[in-house]
């Protein structure tokens, strides 16, 4: 495996008594789509800053695209696009006029600029507003036109710090799917940093969870689930038109069925705690039992159980 695009070893960050940062070790892979989960004040935004190079560490390494974040922060901000939660611009300036004048910052040569906004503002949905003063931008245009900021100079790593911020239901989704293509056509690395569990969760390949300048966890949510809750973390409830006598005459050979773990019976609904999904066995087994199914819902342990969780275990100690 290739030495991962961002390593983050011991990253600490000291205000005064205050750790802001403690102890951060993360690696992110070319092409990943990591989400940073914490509540407001967890230490995303100092994390993000001190990647950057734009606040140094009090100790710890920062490593972005091969670069030291510290000592050659130039270098890293080339690689490295980034929004942060509040994205400004001159309002009396069209879309693309924010868009040249960003680009030139960011010494896109001139020849090339005019074919490059043309072609982040049609990847980001903004083609048909590019000459729309962004003064009459609703956030949700204003995050796009952000996007295409970050797009404008080929980055090799984006770093989103709370960019659903604001927007409405139906902006979120588009604009999540949009980092998602982004991120599997052109390999692009994603650092999201959000407090939004169900955006993270639809978005991210994986999360570390962040709570108080300290990373609890990190993992896909099949596995932070599996760590949390144990291997027996599927849930299937069944119910059956028939109330299910006391004791259950099923019940023995079930519980004999080596994913079965627990089995609750309560009137007529059943429910199976199993270390995999057996939903349609289950099922398929009532049913030749001559009991008639009127209802199935599966649970499956999702970024808010485990969020809970972690915040729990934290508290505890």
């Amino acid at each position: 495996m290739k030495d991962p695009i961002i390593q983050l070893k011991g990253l600490t960050k000291h205000y005064g008594t205050v750790k802001a940062v403690d102890d951060l070790n993360l690696d992110i892979q070319k092409g990943e789509i990591f989400g940073l989960l914490g509540p407001n004040g967890a230490g995303k935004t100092t994390t993000i800053l001190m990647m950057l190079g734009l606040t140094d560490p009090t100790s710890g390494t920062a490593m972005i695209c091969g670069h030291n974040a510290t000592s050659s922060p130039i270098s890293v901000k080339k690689k490295v696009g980034y929004m942060p939660d509040s994205v400004g611009f001159y309002g009396n300036m069209t879309a693309l006029e924010n868009l040249l004048y960003i680009g030139r910052l960011n010494s896109v040569p001139e020849n090339e600029l005019k074919k490059r906004s043309a072609e982040v503002l049609e990847i980001v949905g903004l083609a048909a507003d590019q000459h729309k003063k962004t003064s009459a931008f609703s956030r949700g245009m204003k995050q796009r036109l952000g996007l295409a900021d970050v797009l404008i100079k080929n980055p090799d790593v984006i770093i989103l710090d709370e960019p659903t911020l604001g927007i409405d239901p139906t902006g979120v989704r588009d604009f999540l799917a949009l980092i998602k293509q982004l991120s599997r056509q052109q390999g692009l690395t994603v650092l999201l940093s959000s407090h939004h569990l169900h955006h993270v969760q639809q978005v991210c390949d994986r999360v570390g969870i962040f709570v108080n300048g300290k990373l609890l966890a990190q993992g896909d949510i099949g596995a932070l689930s599996a760590q949390l809750f144990g291997t027996d973390s599927h849930v299937t409830s069944i119910r059956v038109a028939q109330a299910v006598s006391q004791p259950w005459p099923p019940e023995p050979e079930l519980r004999a069925w080596e994913a079965v773990s627990q089995i609750t019976i309560s009137e007529n609904e059943l429910e199976f705690t199993s270390n995999r999904n057996i939903t349609a066995a289950l099922v398929r087994y009532l049913v030749e039992k001559g009991y008639d199914v009127i209802g199935v819902n599966q649970k499956n342990y999702g970024l808010d159980d485990i969020y809970q969780k972690y915040f729990e275990s934290n508290s505890t100690k």
